[in-house]
């Protein structure tokens, strides 16, 4: 049986320049938080979603430095444990340049567009989920913690899911987990604009009416500091069927 660890970060911003200045994660038998000080300051655009200020990490060590960097590496590392995060792609990217670099890696946002077949859902973010689902939690929104909560609980909601669609197969929650773990390892296609002039338009329809329009939205998403491997994934996809 896998260990199952949910985790989340709070950065300097979300872009691949950013770094870490909060990590919390829960596990069965273990709820984490540690703070720390980022190699420079934290932007209020930054804190101004999380609520970490400068004020707070001014007597902080790096992560590196804080003591937590060798137990935190050996537990994400092991090979028998999966780490879990929303929108993972990004939170890995932050734990890499600390040196941790997980086995196994299951992402919640994947699986939820992976789930939603019809495309019924219009955003995929954590904090929509969590009041489109209605999940019932005290947690508070953006602290890292409080995103692990909620995360934890949607999990849940996506692995029963997974269960009862999967029931012909006869899978065992192991076998969940493996396939959770498979969707999670690839970037997702991506069917329907939600932003732009063409959001609610499929993709596939404006590349008839409009190929330049899409080139262009390649060229800015590959040039951009922002993690957006679905969206670089999918352009590729129909541009060059």
């Amino acid at each position: 049986m896998s260990k199952l660890i949910f985790f989340d970060t709070e950065t300097t911003g979300n872009e691949q320049k950013d770094f870490l200045c909060q990590i919390a994660y829960k596990s069965t038998d273990e709820n984490f938080t540690g703070l720390y000080k980022p190699p420079f300051k934290i932007p209020p655009e930054a804190s101004a979603v999380h609520h970490i200020s400068n004020k707070m990490v001014e007597d902080k060590k790096s992560f590196k430095e804080s003591g937590d960097l060798p137990k935190i590496k050996k537990l994400f590392e092991d090979k028998d444990t999966v780490v879990i995060a929303h929108n993972a792609p990004f939170d890995l990217m932050i734990i890499k340049k600390e040196g941790i670099e997980p086995a196994n890696f299951i992402c919640t946002l994947r699986l939820a567009r992976y789930l939603d077949k019809e495309e019924k859902i219009e955003k995929y973010n954590l904090q929509y989920l969590r009041y489109l689902l209605d999940i019932e939690i005290d947690a508070t929104a953006h602290d890292a913690m409080g995103d692990v909560l909620v995360l934890s609980k949607l999990f849940e909601r996506l692995k029963n899911k997974m269960q009862k669609e999967s029931a012909e197969e006869n899978m065992d929650e192991n076998k969940v987990i493996e396939k959770m773990i498979e969707i999670s390892s690839h970037p997702s296609l991506i069917r329907t604009l939600n932003f732009g002039k063409y959001k609610g338009k499929k993709v596939e329809e404006v590349l008839q009416i409009d190929r330049g329009w899409l080139e262009w939205l390649l060229r800015e998403k590959e040039k951009s500091d922002q993690i957006d491997e679905d969206w670089i994934y999918t352009l590729r996809h129909y541009l060059e069927a």
